[in-house]
């Protein structure tokens, strides 16, 4: 159990560096991109976490995938209610330049501050993890040189399943547009959670470019360019065959919060 305060103590850390710099960025509208950078780095720094609970937690620590899917949900809902429309998503930010809803330099801006901002989350999770707080992140910062991937399928396998779980969450998200924010949002993060969950044995339905990179990129078994085919093309590729726009603001991991559209 004291694992999982010190991460619920990490969560809100995480929170509160987010809110502040948002509150900041009321005074600097032209900074809009700085938005994209922190909600990449909560979207990333947070999931990392609640991997750390699912690898580690669940056999050292006794919380059972009841308690981690309540986790996951928790952050994917408390990301979406924050960062409103920086969904942290490149993909979305190049389906808006599509769309000639953004210039070139604001969709650079934009792609470049949610891959920082993922970055960030990365370098942020391990300083966390070396502190060595808790058993749980000691035995986690002794396997993060040696992380194991979340594609643990093959490339076109894993490209599929991207395509799909992309597909499906842009279909669910249409129908959900005009609904309320308090129905939309929370409707979203469980989609992204039961999508992230069915699809753990193969990529973890990341649909999220710039998350992808953050938590799988570095590890081994695949190579870059691999990785680049399964979640950046694969989550790239189901969006324009929509042809129709979608409101960003609820895409946590894809959006994805997304999981994480």
């Amino acid at each position: 159990m004291s694992g999982l305060n010190a991460s619920v103590g990490y969560f809100v850390a995480a929170v509160t560096f987010v809110v502040s710099v948002r509150f900041l960025l009321k005074k600097w509208p032209r900074f809009s991109f700085i938005s994209e950078f922190t909600s990449s780095f909560m979207l990333v720094a947070c999931w990392l976490e609640v991997q750390t609970i699912v690898e580690v937690g669940e056999w050292a620590g006794g919380l059972g995938p009841d308690v981690t899917l309540t986790i996951l949900f928790v952050v994917l809902l408390t990301h979406g209610i924050i960062c409103g429309d920086a969904s942290g998503n490149p993909t979305l930010a190049v389906q808006k330049f599509l769309k000639l809803e953004a210039t070139t330099v604001t969709t650079l801006l934009d792609v470049a501050a949610q891959f920082i901002g993922a970055h960030l989350g990365l370098l942020a999770a391990k300083y966390y993890w070396s502190l060595e707080l808790t058993d749980m992140h000691m035995i986690k910062n002794l396997m993060v040189s040696e992380c194991s991937t979340s594609l643990l399928v093959s490339v076109v396998q894993g490209f599929f399943t991207e395509f799909a779980c992309a597909l499906v969450l842009h279909l669910i998200h249409l129908n959900l547009c005009r609904r309320s924010a308090l129905i939309r949002v929370p409707l979203i993060a469980v989609l992204l959670t039961f999508l992230s969950h069915s699809a753990k044995g193969y990529t973890s339905a990341y649909m999220n470019p710039s998350l992808a990179y953050g938590l799988t990129f570095h590890c081994s078994g695949f190579t870059f360019a691999e990785y680049a085919v399964v979640y950046w093309l694969g989550s790239l590729t189901a969006e324009p065959r929509l042809g129709l726009p979608i409101n960003s603001n609820l895409d946590y991991s894809v959006r994805s919060s997304s999981v994480h559209s």
